[in-house]
């Protein structure tokens, strides 16, 4: 049994810098992220950038909302020359696998990284 505040997938909040991320993972990401940028391996750092999957519609009077997904991490990578969009992740969820199918359909020339 699960209690209302217990974290579903063992994660625990995480405050750096005075933005809180939902694991401790996710946090140590953006710590690394932060010194690649300073020492400008990377630009352009960006949290929890939100990509449009499908777009809303309506039918038969009914509106239905777009579906979106929200990264954990944009940023380019100035090696590679290209833009990496990350999320992390220490479960691979069912909701997340349809999303990534989704995301890599709708914008084939993005790199979506998955960082455990």
């Amino acid at each position: 049994m699960r209690f209302y505040n217990e974290p579903k997938y063992k994660n625990h909040k995480t405050a750096v810098d005075g933005i809180s991320f939902d694991s401790k993972a996710e946090a140590e990401r953006y710590v690394l992220l932060s010194y690649l940028l300073k020492t400008g391996e990377i630009k352009d750092l960006k949290l929890q950038p939100v990509y449009v999957l499908q777009e809303s519609f309506k039918k038969n009077g009914k509106t239905f909302r777009a579906v979106t997904y929200k990264a954990d991490f944009e940023y380019f990578d100035k090696k590679k020359n290209k833009k990496i969009v990350e999320d992390v992740k220490g479960v691979e969820t069912e909701v997340f696998k349809i999303k990534k199918k989704l995301f890599e359909k709708r914008y084939p020339d993005l790199s979506l990284t998955l960082v455990r």
